[in-house]
């Protein structure tokens, strides 16, 4: 499916959530009077309403941040009851702590009952989605009649997944190529030849086509692209000059130049934006609440071993960049110096890693075990060299020694916690660092940053994977 249906799509499902919810809450609450229970329960209607709204904005977010609504429509049955169950379990919970906040007085049982019969309701939906949807579409939306240039792979390809599409809408009419003939796919459609889609258009609804030809093609139909731009037929045209290279694509203007951008980051400002502004305000509110115990903190480093209690070193920050890294300082003053006669006990293949390491003080290891030492790094934050969330930030020294698919990795603003910090800290290798920082640059999302940093507080608490 077309990556603006497939928002559609999401947004119904969240439409939904917030209707099947305030069903649910509807009955539950009904239920509820009809129990015959000693204690009576009854909700004033502007709490109802308030606490209605709280639910529904609940249900939607958690599904959002366990990306519940991106596999709804091709999920199977008993994945669907899984997230179905856990999404309306933390919605249930979210309505407790709203009620312990706001002070309502709630039913135990209507609270049960309401996220049982959410549960039942967003299954017996999820569970028919497709077919949902695809019925929606028929009866109220109009078909997307598409077709395809071509008739290589790629464009057999793009013409199974049209073909998978059409639950959505999208009909697959026919292909366009140098000789006409048939294509054989789960049905068959007529191929035509290039010169007469100027009949085509004439004569039957086309929507738009789709390109999919070798690059060295492209430049012998710019009379097709001409007459589908002066007809108003969108085209679109399938990237697979570099088959190999798994950036994403976009087109942006450098004044009135197109440009085909292959970024193998995210690179959407308005969202790095909101992070940046997420940093800013958490690390600052952070280093606010943490100074008194920051400086007593420098004070007993200072009382307990010779040295500053700061240590400062250059790391490698956002595309290579270097700054001056903040911690509070862990071992004895000359640990830097000392590095060379300890550097066989590292167990890292790049990284320098020690267990039990000879240079850390009696503090110093304490620090180590509930990262107590990485707070001044909230300044790295304020200042915009780090992020909360990110690869961790290396010495140039470890950076030299990267292959060429793990400097990638500098691609992002490093950060104070990462994926492989929450997965298993100082116990996995170097290289599954590596890929769980490839797979969170892949897969970054603002939602995944705050997953990340909820499950860091128990990681740091409990000192678990630290050495």
């Amino acid at each position: 499916m077309f990556s603006r249906h497939y928002r559609k799509v999401k947004a119904i499902f969240g439409a939904t959530d917030v209707l099947l919810t305030s069903v649910a809450f509807l009955a539950a609450y009904r239920t509820r009077l009809l129990l015959p229970f000693e204690k009576n329960f009854y909700l004033d209607f502007r709490v109802a309403g308030l606490l209605l709204v709280i639910s529904a904005v609940c249900w939607v977010l958690v599904g959002y941040w366990f990306e519940v609504y991106d596999k709804l429509d091709s999920a199977h049955p008993r994945v669907v009851l899984r997230d179905t169950f856990r999404q309306c379990a933390l919605g249930g919970i979210c309505v407790v702590v709203a009620e312990f906040l706001l002070r309502f007085d709630l039913s135990r049982s209507f609270v049960l009952l309401f996220t049982v019969y959410a549960w039942v309701l967003l299954c017996l939906f999820r569970i028919n989605a497709a077919r949902v949807i695809g019925a929606l579409r028929r009866e109220f939306g109009t078909a997307h009649f598409v077709m395809v240039v071509g008739s290589g792979d790629n464009a057999l390809q793009l013409g199974r997944a049209l073909e998978q599409s059409a639950d959505y809408g999208i009909r697959l009419i026919g292909f366009l190529d140098d000789q006409p003939g048939q294509v054989q796919l789960s049905q068959t459609y007529e191929q035509y030849q290039l010169s007469r889609l100027p009949e085509l258009l004439r004569r039957q609804v086309i929507d738009e086509i789709i390109f999919a030809v070798d690059s060295h093609k492209l430049g012998e139909m710019e009379e097709l692209f001409l007459l589908c731009d002066e007809q108003g037929v969108r085209t679109r045209v399938v990237i697979d000059f570099f088959p190999h290279v798994n950036s994403q694509l976009y087109l942006d203007r450098l004044g009135s130049t197109p440009l085909l951008t292959f970024s193998a980051a995210p690179h959407d400002e308005i969202r790095l934006l909101a992070k940046r502004i997420i940093d800013l305000i958490l690390a600052a509110a952070a280093l606010v609440l943490l100074l008194p115990f920051m400086l007593l903190i420098a004070l007993l480093i200072r009382i307990t071993s010779p040295g500053p209690a700061i240590f400062r070193q250059e790391r490698c920050g956002l595309n290579g960049r270097r700054f001056v890294f903040y911690k509070f300082r862990s071992m004895c003053d000359n640990a830097e110096e000392l590095k060379g006669s300890v550097a066989h006990l590292s167990h890292k293949s790049t990284a320098f890693k020690i267990r039990n390491d000879p240079r850390l003080t009696a503090i110093g290891r304490f620090l180590r075990k509930f990262s107590i030492d990485e707070w001044p790094q909230l300044w790295n934050v304020v200042k915009g060299d780090m992020s909360l969330v990110g690869p961790r930030p290396a010495v140039p020294e470890e950076v030299e020694c990267y292959q060429a698919w793990q400097r990638r990795r500098l691609r992002m603003r490093p950060g104070l916690t990462c994926l492989w910090a929450v997965a298993g800290r100082d116990t996995l290798d170097f290289d599954t660092w590596m890929k769980m920082d490839m797979q969170y640059i892949d897969t970054w999302s603002l939602a995944l940053d705050w997953k990340i940093i909820l499950r860091t507080i128990p990681r740091v608490l409990t000192g678990k994977g630290a050495y």
